[in-house]
């Protein structure tokens, strides 16, 4: 939030799929894991994304084709239009209310939905060669994300017959495209379908989670090597076999939602591992641990004790968050 290069006009900031999602998805949990109110930075977060979504055709994109290139605007919004749409009805889930803020929110995402096209049903992505969230492929990984929102969001809003015909076209893209996607696209439409019925059949449920669990190291862990199976970044990917974070958050936060009896051995080995693996340092000058979850770019070596190179280990840490705290366990 005080990040300079973060800054965006009318006085907001950019929000991000690997620290301000994850963010805005896991600080409530861990606030009512210790009994506190919500924080002071997550409800500016919250409150720059209202703000965003209030002054939606007086702010400019996150990105511009002028300064970022070709097409960056309509991929800023298009991306942009999800993430606030998710963010806000996961808040507004807590308080099993929906909000106007999100109402409107919704409605930006219907109106960049795309009508036509390869895309048709999703919408448009950034793309910035960044694996995972910002490669082509990740078009499919923001439509579940959108489906996601739907699905969370309170007061049947899923059910509003004006939404029925946008709903339909993305459950279409998302059942066309689901052969093609990586491990991990592929998670996050899973999990989209704990809260949306029938995004994927009883086969396909069952067949992604027995591939998922023959991806679980020995450690009981899961590596991000292992769930992106598939990438068109145009450069390669670094490869790192290791159990991380953030692929065990999330792989264990998913299997806890879609769960079944017979995965729970596998998921307390995810869990075991989050419990006994949470120790982040940031650099030399800092004593002792700061207590936050590793991850590690796929894209390029970073400076882990440097802004960008904690990105990984933003949502790491979330996700490991949401994993603890999932109420459907003892």
């Amino acid at each position: 939030m005080g990040w300079k290069a973060s800054a965006r006009d009318q006085g907001t900031f950019c929000f991000s799929c690997h620290t301000a999602v994850p963010y805005a998805l896991a600080r409530p949990r861990l606030s009512a894991a210790l009994a506190e109110g919500a924080s002071a930075p997550e409800t500016r977060l919250i409150d720059d994304v209202r703000r965003r979504v209030r002054l939606w055709d007086e702010t400019l994109p996150f990105y511009t084709d002028e300064r970022n290139g070709t097409g960056k605007a309509a991929q800023a919004r298009g991306t942009e239009a999800v993430l606030s749409a998710l963010m806000l009805a996961w808040d507004d889930a807590g308080r099993g209310q929906l909000s106007q803020d999100t109402v409107a929110a919704f409605d930006h995402m219907w109106a960049e939905q795309l009508a036509s096209g390869d895309g048709q049903g999703a919408w448009s992505w950034l793309d910035f060669d960044l694996a995972p969230w910002e490669v082509p492929e990740s078009q499919y990984y923001g439509a579940a994300l959108g489906a996601l929102a739907v699905g969370i969001a309170p007061e049947r809003y899923p059910a509003r017959p004006q939404i029925q015909d946008h709903l339909q076209r993305l459950r279409n893209y998302l059942l066309r495209e689901y052969p093609e996607q990586s491990l991990h696209n592929r998670l996050i439409v899973l999990w989209a379908s704990t809260k949306l019925p029938g995004l994927l059949d009883n086969d396909q449920r069952q067949s992604l989670i027995e591939e998922v669990l023959g991806a679980q190291n020995a450690d009981g862990g899961w590596s991000l090597s292992r769930l992106l199976t598939r990438s068109s970044k145009r450069t390669a990917l670094l490869r790192d076999p290791d159990s991380d974070g953030y692929a065990t958050g999330l792989v264990t936060l998913v299997l806890e939602e879609a769960g079944k009896p017979r995965v729970a051995a596998q998921v307390q080995r995810g869990r075991t591992w989050l419990v006994r693996n949470q120790y982040g340092h940031g650099g030399p000058w800092i004593r002792g641990q700061e207590g936050f979850w590793r991850a590690q770019s796929l894209n390029k070596h970073r400076n882990p004790w440097s802004n960008v190179g904690r990105f990984m280990s933003d949502a790491a840490t979330a996700y490991a968050v949401l994993a603890l705290t999932e109420p459907t366990q003892p």
